[in-house]
């Protein structure tokens, strides 16, 4: 079964660097995006497992955009990533999806 991680950042190159790393392993589906409302809309048509919120997002933009992912889906879980080697990645997640 795979895991689908929706990736939120503001920096297009990082983006597309998390989407090649997420997409990698075949047990994830990454979907990387930069924009809340892009990333909302996926999470309403899509079954979301994990959020990384990457930098870039300011503190209130950040909580605005917990606030309504938990509205849709309380249990989702959310953590932030903000850099980082692969191993590293892979660490958070799993971290994250185990706990």
């Amino acid at each position: 079964m795979q895991t689908t991680i929706l990736y939120i950042g503001r920096d297009t190159e990082i983006t597309a660097v998390m989407n090649r790393l997420l997409n990698a392993r075949p047990e994830w589906k990454g979907i990387c995006v930069c924009t809340d409302d892009e990333a909302i809309s996926i999470f309403k048509e899509q079954s979301i497992d994990l959020v990384l919120l990457g930098n870039g997002i300011d503190p209130e933009c950040e909580e605005a955009l917990r606030a309504k992912l938990l509205a849709i889906k309380p249990e989702v879980k959310i953590i932030q990533h903000y850099g980082g080697g692969s191993g590293l990645l892979y660490g958070e997640i799993m971290t994250a999806l185990n706990s």
